[in-house]
């Protein structure tokens, strides 16, 4: 797979120093050997808090070490436990007479390391008391049960207990009830991807995974791939089935597990808030990536039940950048909108061969959008094809409200359209073409010289000129043509001429196109003229 890395091995390495040029945070001097991120302030005078595992789920475990969380993290490699020494090395650079509290996830790797570091330093004379979070309820609550992401919950509340200066047998005590009052579970499209492994994924196109771990393992059932609200309920009814009965109070945890983008997440997010279960959550931390599975195409929910002592230290701050939480709520009554002035302001009326034009056009532009969308893909952002197609869409269903026997209000009505209804900048300059045109025709002018004047405007206000590669190419010599009383075959003809140029033009100023190499560009027409010709052509047929 394709990665920003130096080389394979060194990859954690690499990222802790990345990690670290955080003012707040510092290294032990026996790394690389052994991997250990603790609080540069640190001095022994409270409780230490640490915890750590496997690389490869950041920003856990490394980036919640600060103020009110993590005294230290113990780093291993990918996916693998830190030894021993490691573990003990971290125990001993941060436990004073307080003592130290182990936060372990429960994975076999990390029992047995971390346990038998916790044996070694009481042998040394420190106090060490031990957590084992398992939060998933994958396969039931009658199995060893995995550590998830929300581990972190335990994280924050022993953290900040620390930091109020509590001792070590209430901090343990608080932070197993955390971890006993924790479920989770995990929902992928994918498995994910080592550094060092081909793309390749046990999943087809149409599965996904419900209740996996955090390390590529399989879940616990294969699912069918469905819309995010019905996947989100799969997951949330997987998940009460597994918590106490009542009505108790949750904060909840919406994890993402490495490649979700951020639309997505808060797609989630919406689709959760529509289940029962969300009137039972009173705090949100997330969307966001908690404790990842390197780029898996994932999400894991982590709810707490909260009680008076939990919730009162979840709600202090932490300075960890990556710990955020805030009051949740569910979707509540809007703002009302001010009243825009109508988008088409004109009395309706009828002309039949203007509609037949409109219909025609508008036909084009949306059977075209795919096409387009795929051109642009070469050349742009590869959303050409469905901005002229929305432009279409709206004309289309205003086409019985629009003043389609003047010609003058006509233009007006499409720019008010187009500037309300559509997006991007081959919206706004449409707009503008239109807006100005029309106003233009109002006050005399012909219909090619008020659409000259359009693009004139067009082209003042957008920057683009003839040659820079943009509709204008094509949008050009069809008005040029319109104006000198050419017919429709003659105009397409000449806006064909516009678009084809534009497969020569490597070079421009202005628009997508100049911020591509001319090899990027040669034989690929402009997907803005190239649109204009094709909706052109389709009238003059």
């Amino acid at each position: 797979m394709k990665a920003f890395i130096n080389d394979t091995d060194q990859v954690v390495n690499d990222a802790l120093q990345g990690l670290v040029t955080n003012p707040n945070l510092i290294l032990l001097d026996s790394f690389p050997e052994v991997r250990v991120v603790m609080r540069k302030d640190w001095h022994k005078k409270k409780v230490s808090i640490i915890s750590g595992g496997g690389s490869g789920h950041e920003p856990a475990h490394a980036g919640f070490v600060g103020k009110g969380m993590l005294t230290a993290a113990v780093c291993g490699d990918i996916f693998a436990s830190p030894s021993v020494d490691a573990v003990l090395s971290a125990i001993l650079a941060t436990t004073g007479k307080k003592g130290c509290l182990l936060i372990i996830k429960n994975y076999t790797g990390d029992r047995l390391n971390f346990g038998l570091a916790a044996e070694q330093a009481r042998t040394l004379g420190h106090r060490v008391e031990t957590i084992t979070v398992g939060d998933d309820v994958a396969l039931g609550m009658d199995v060893q049960r995995r550590g998830l992401a929300g581990t972190i919950f335990v994280q924050k509340i022993a953290g900040q207990l620390a930091e109020e200066g509590k001792g070590l047998n209430k901090i343990a005590e608080i932070a197993q009830r955390v971890a006993d009052q924790t479920y989770s579970i995990g929902l992928s499209l994918t498995d994910c991807q080592h550094f060092d492994q081909k793309e390749e994924t046990r999943l087809s196109d149409k599965e996904a995974e419900l209740g996996l771990g955090i390390h590529g393992e399989p879940g616990a059932d294969v699912i069918q791939v469905a819309e995010a609200d019905k996947l989100m309920q799969q997951a949330v009814s997987k998940l009460t089935g597994h918590l106490p009965k009542g009505k108790g109070k949750y904060v909840l945890l919406l994890n993402n597990m490495g490649s979700v983008s951020p639309i997505e997440m808060n797609v989630l997010l919406h689709s959760f808030s529509k289940t029962a279960l969300a009137r039972q959550v009173a705090y949100l931390v997330g969307p966001n990536t908690l404790m990842s599975s390197i780029n898996m195409n994932g999400f894991s929910l982590s709810l707490l039940l909260l009680d008076k002592e939990i919730e009162k230290a979840l709600l202090k701050t932490a300075e960890p950048k990556s710990w955020q939480l805030n009051e949740f709520v569910l979707p509540k009554k809007r703002v009302k909108a001010p009243k825009l002035p109508k988008t088409i302001p004109y009395r309706a009326s009828s002309q039949k061969e203007v509609k037949e034009l409109l219909e025609k056009m508008t036909d084009k532009l949306l059977a075209i959008e795919q096409e387009m969308n795929s051109l642009d893909n070469k050349v742009g952002d590869g959303d050409a094809g469905s901005t002229f197609a929305l432009a279409g869409k709206r004309v289309k269903e205003s086409i019985d409200r629009l003043p389609l026997a003047d010609t003058g209000k006509l233009l007006l009505s499409i720019g008010k359209l187009l500037a309300r209804e559509t997006g991007g900048s081959s919206g706004v300059l449409l707009s503008v073409l239109f807006t100005t045109a029309g106003n233009n025709f109002e006050e005399g002018k012909d219909l090619g010289e008020a659409f000259l004047q359009g693009l004139k405007r067009m082209q003042d206000l957008g920057g683009a000129q003839v040659g820079d590669r943009t509709m204008i190419d094509a949008l050009a010599p069809a008005f040029e043509a319109l104006s000198q009383g050419k017919d429709l075959r003659e105009i397409a003809k000449a806006a064909r001429k516009g678009a084809e140029s534009t497969k020569k033009m490597t070079k421009t100023k202005f628009g997508r196109s100049s911020y591509l190499s001319a090899s990027n560009l040669k034989n690929i027409p402009d997907p803005g003229a190239e649109v204009v010709a094709r909706a052109l052509e389709a009238l003059s047929d």
